[in-house]
C-alpha cells in the first residue's frame, strides 16, 4: 500500500534531498514550500506566536489535503512541533526527530552546527527537552550527563535562500570541517537538512564523520510509518 507524505519545507532545495532519500519506498511525496517565516524572522514585531500560528495552519491544511503523514523539513518549523503536532490528525515527523533518537541512544558530547541563526534556540530547546529525562536518569546512575553545544556557521544561510546552492555547499563544507577539527573528541552534527550535502562532502573528503538529518530520516520514517520498499 502506497502512503502519501506531505512535506513542509521553507526552501525548495530540500525537495530533491527528500525525494532522493525516499526514492526506494512506495510513497507519494507532496511538497509544500513556504519561505515566508524565514523572510519575516528579523522583523521587529516577529514573535514565536507567529511561527506557531503559521505552522499550525499549514499542518492542518496538509493533513486536510489527504496526507497520511507529514514530514517537516525546516528546523524553524520543527521547533514548535511539540505544541502543534498533537492537534493534527495524522503523524507529524520533524526533520530532527531522528537526531533526537540518535542522541538518546548514543549519549556523548555533541556539537550541533547551524547556518540559520533563527533555528538555534528552538532546536536546542527540543534537544534539551528530549534529553532532560535521560540526563536525570544517567546522573542518578552515576553517569555523566550528555552535553550539547550549538555553533553557528555565520554568513551562509542567505546563500541558500537566494539560490546559490554551490556557494552554500562550499561555505558550509569549510565551516563543518573547521568545527570538526576544532572539536575532535565530539560528535559534530549538521543540524539542518540543507547542510546534509556539505556534511556528506566533508565526510567523503576527510574521513571525519559529520552526522546529518538526511543520514537516518529514511530508516526512521520506514519504521515509524511502516514504509514498504519498492521491489527491484
Amino acid at each position: 500500500m502506497m502512503i502519501t507524505i506531505g512535506c513542509f519545507h521553507a526552501h525548495y532545495s530540500n525537495i530533491a534531498l527528500i525525494e532522493e532519500a525516499l526514492a526506494p519506498y512506495k510513497v507519494e511525496l507532496v511538497h509544500y514550500v513556504d519561505p515566508g517565516l524565514d523572510r519575516l524572522k528579523h522583523d521587529a514585531d516577529f514573535t514565536e506566536a507567529v511561527t506557531h500560528e503559521k505552522v499550525s495552519q499549514t499542518l492542518q491544511w496538509i493533513a486536510h489535503c489527504h496526507a497520511d503523514a507529514i514530514l517537516v523539513t525546516c528546523t524553524l518549523f520543527a521547533a514548535v512541533l511539540e505544541q502543534e503536532a498533537s492537534h493534527v490528525p495524522v503523524p507529524v515527523v520533524g526533520i530532527d526527530d531522528p537526531l533526537l533518537q540518535e542522541m538518546q541512544q548514543n549519549p556523548g558530547e555533541y556539537i550541533l552546527a547551524f547556518t540559520n541563526p533563527a533555528t538555534i534556540e528552538g532546536t536546542m530547546a527540543r534537544v534539551n527537552l528530549a534529553l532532560q529525562q535521560d540526563d536525570e536518569d544517567e546522573q542518578r546512575n552515576g553517569i555523566e550527563a550528555l552535553e550539547t553545544e550549538a555553533v553557528l556557521i555565520p554568513g551562509t544561510f542567505e546563500l541558500i535562500m537566494r539560490g546559490d546552492k554551490e556557494g552554500y555547499l562550499a561555505a558550509v563544507s569549510t565551516g563543518l570541517q573547521q568545527i570538526a577539527e576544532q572539536y575532535p573528541d565530539r560528535t559534530v552534527v549538521a543540524a539542518q537538512l540543507s547542510m546534509a550535502p556539505a556534511a556528506a562532502r566533508v565526510t567523503a573528503d576527510t574521513g571525519m564523520a559529520i552526522y546529518s538529518p538526511l543520514a537516518s530520516v529514511a530508516e526512521y520514517l520506514e519504521k515509524k510509518l511502516s514504509l514498504v520498499k519498492v521491489k527491484c
